[in-house]
């Protein structure tokens, strides 16, 4: 019984085509509880003669394939004009009236067919990507373990070549460990979620924690957001330690967040930083920060004052 019912569900979701005995067991089956049906409705209506086969068409193309549907519309129609349940002769009418029964089976039986051929070209594109998936962790797996190799090649070229000058070397030592820990936490959020405190501790860590202050309460953030947030908020540090506040020895940064109806808001300034005379065309980080928020119906502002950068952001807090 197990074994029938589980190819009824394949044949039914279109992943495999049922036995021919399978097949002939099930349209005769569905013949013969419409024939019976047929026999209920004549003690009402005797001229009923191919409607209640319709069902019958349509689930025996449905879990046997076309062939199956075909051969269950040519004995339901024979089925209607050779079985009478009333004293009504056969006349031309029956005959008109079978062959726009064959011609809607018809209709039906390719509707059928070209449903069941989306559902497979679905169910292989779905295939299709999982592998693809699979592909690209690969692929990211095996670049995050190159980059940590990298870093810990930089690490140790750089202790050997400051070995001499530790406090040369303990400024820098920490913000390697720092950088570090941050792509470990970025390529940790693409399978879980973080909070925004630990995510902004560990990017702006290697720049001093002098030099930064966040004001916000503790707030979880599901894995695709935060993967979002830690490259814009990857990007703006970057940029902040190159031409911003992290650039100048008095430069500060303060980070805020706050939540309102399900949406988060976050502002970036930073103040006492070398004044930005002129802003280069847009980059890839600039279409970064413009984009990275679109799918959380979100966006980012950037503006280039005279005190340092502010930048906004705001978004769509997806559920965990």
């Amino acid at each position: 019984m197990k074994k029938l019912i589980d190819e009824f569900r394949r044949g039914w979701q279109g992943i495999a085509q049922p036995s021919l005995l399978f097949s002939t067991v099930f349209a005769a089956g569905c013949l013969a509880a419409s024939t019976l049906a047929r026999w209920g409705v004549a003690q009402i209506r005797p001229d009923v003669f191919f409607t209640p086969y319709f069902p019958a068409v349509f689930l025996a193309a449905a879990v046997g394939g076309a062939r199956a549907g075909i051969a269950t519309a040519i004995a339901g129609g024979v089925l209607g004009v050779t079985v009478s349940f009333s004293n009504t002769n056969v006349d031309t009418a029956r005959f008109a009236l079978l062959l726009m029964f064959w011609a809607v089976c018809g209709f039906a039986i390719w509707g059928v067919e070209h449903y069941r051929t989306i559902v497979t070209q679905q169910r292989e594109d779905a295939k299709r990507l999982v592998k693809e998936e699979e592909y690209r962790k690969l692929l990211v797996e095996e670049l995050q373990h190159r980059l940590k190799n990298k870093t810990s090649t930089i690490h140790a070229v750089l202790h050997q070549v400051l070995q001499d000058q530790p406090q040369v070397w303990g400024r820098i030592d920490h913000r390697l460990r720092a950088l570090s820990a941050t792509d470990d936490l970025i390529a940790r959020l693409d399978g879980s979620g973080c909070d925004i405190k630990d995510m902004l501790r560990s990017e702006l860590g290697p720049y001093g924690h002098v030099r930064f202050t966040l004001n916000g309460d503790s707030l979880f953030l599901p894995a695709k957001l935060a993967v979002s947030l830690a490259l814009i908020f990857h990007e703006l540090a970057t940029n902040a330690g190159k031409y911003g506040a992290f650039s100048s020895a008095r430069g500060l940064l303060q980070v805020s967040w706050t939540t309102s109806d399900g949406r988060l808001n976050v502002t970036w300034d930073e103040t006492e930083g070398p004044v930005i005379e002129k802003v280069g065309p847009s980059g890839f980080g600039t279409k970064l920060l413009q984009s990275a928020l679109r799918a959380f119906d979100g966006k980012t502002e950037i503006s280039f004052l005279k005190s340092g950068v502010h930048c906004t952001m705001q978004c769509r807090i997806p559920a965990a």
